[in-house]
């Protein structure tokens, strides 16, 4: 019988791919993503189609292969996800509220209300939330405290040749999702403290949890995921990122990486580059997606920072929907000054979008390794 979380869950699951081509082995990756080999380029599709694209490709004639994506060719590195659980943890199992043939909603284990598009989306978006005030929060922050469950399950890769990953909640993605945008802007001028406790709460037991479990595993890279910015720049500016999330990250990062961990990577779509330096502050070295339409350009980037910071991602989706012309103009633009400086897996720099010929997403594969082939012998 299925679950409502597995009913909820299975809209993402969906579109889930399969790559296929080289596995870089652990320290080769290590290396590349740090600027101490450069001997060959990585290359992959990092998040798959987005809702849709996959019924339009099968009538132009997709094989199975590329409707899983198991056709194409990549270079990646195999990463295992520890179970660091430094977020929230109990609540109620997520209930299906109401369900229409284009609408999902339900209550999370947060208690929100959440809606989410059958059609067009793979994430819910919270219609309410639960932390207004201080009050609010004291009331559920046991929820984000130190327990010993956060400790339970497999610490150990599968593979000794995984790239190991350990996870903490966004600085200002966790208290977003509490809060919701509008509020959080708000509380960072009108009632500092309780973001500062938040993130203080959450930076305590990440700290417990990756302290007790770097003694026995060691962590290659440290994942935030944040999504703070759109086109027009990120939700947070300099100032409330160095007040609020710096010294969160920073305490992480700075046990993780005196214990050899030496990848700390940042996803957030959108501008991120008025907030870039105060986030070298912190500790990250590594971005991604890098969208070109939002100005994260990795060609000017890599100029600006050099091996300060490390990228994935970084071509234009949108360009897929365009001529040949412009999608090989694209490539050679990005890939040459990619592949030649290293610390860079490309990749588009989202799912890839609705109206993508499979034509077109079969030529950008070949000529990508065409120029990066190119490239490599020089």
């Amino acid at each position: 019988m299925t679950t409502d979380a597995q009913k909820i869950s299975s809209a993402h699951a969906r579109l889930g791919i399969r790559r296929k081509g080289e596995i870089v082995p652990r320290e080769e990756y290590l290396d590349y993503m740090t600027f101490r080999t450069n001997a060959r380029p990585m290359f992959t599709e990092i998040f798959g189609p987005i809702i849709g694209l996959k019924e339009e490709w099968a009538t132009q004639g997709a094989t199975a292969e590329e409707l899983d994506f198991s056709a194409f060719h990549y270079r990646w590195a195999e990463s295992f996800w520890l179970p660091t659980q430094c977020g929230w943890l109990g609540g109620d199992p997520d209930e299906i509220l109401e369900e229409t043939e284009d609408l999902l909603v339900y209550r999370d284990a947060m208690g929100r209300k959440m809606e989410m598009s059958k059609k067009n989306s793979t994430l819910a978006l919270p219609a309410t939330h639960p932390v207004k005030t201080m009050q609010d929060w004291l009331r559920i922050k046991h929820h984000y405290e130190f327990c010993e469950e956060r400790l339970s399950g497999n610490w150990r890769p599968p593979s000794p040749g995984m790239t190991t990953v350990a996870a903490i909640p966004g600085g200002f993605d966790e208290p977003r999702q509490l809060m919701g945008e509008e509020a959080l802007a708000i509380a960072c001028y009108e009632e500092p403290e309780l973001i500062h406790d938040i993130l203080q709460t959450i930076g305590q037991t990440a700290f417990r949890v990756l302290e007790r479990m770097t003694k026995e595993v060691k962590v290659d890279l440290l994942h935030v995921h944040e999504d703070m910015a759109g086109c027009s720049g990120p939700l947070f500016g300099p100032r409330q990122v160095m007040e609020f999330i710096v010294p969160y990250y920073r305490s992480i990062w700075d046990l993780l990486s005196s214990r050899g961990t030496r990848l700390f990577m940042q996803d957030s779509d959108g501008d991120m580059r008025p907030v870039i330096p105060s986030f070298l502050e912190a500790g990250v070295n590594f971005m991604y997606p890098c969208e070109p339409m939002a100005g994260m350009d990795i060609v000017q980037l890599r100029a600006q920072y050099g091996n300060r910071l490390a990228f994935m991602g970084g071509i234009d989706k949108h360009i897929l929907r365009q001529s040949k012309e412009k999608i090989t103009a694209e490539l050679e633009y990005k890939i040459p000054p990619m592949v030649r400086s290293g610390g860079c897996i490309l990749g588009l720099d989202h799912r890839v979008p609705n109206g993508t010929p499979l034509s077109s997403y079969r030529f950008y594969i070949q000529k990508a390794w065409e120029i990066m082939d190119r490239v490599g012998r020089e």
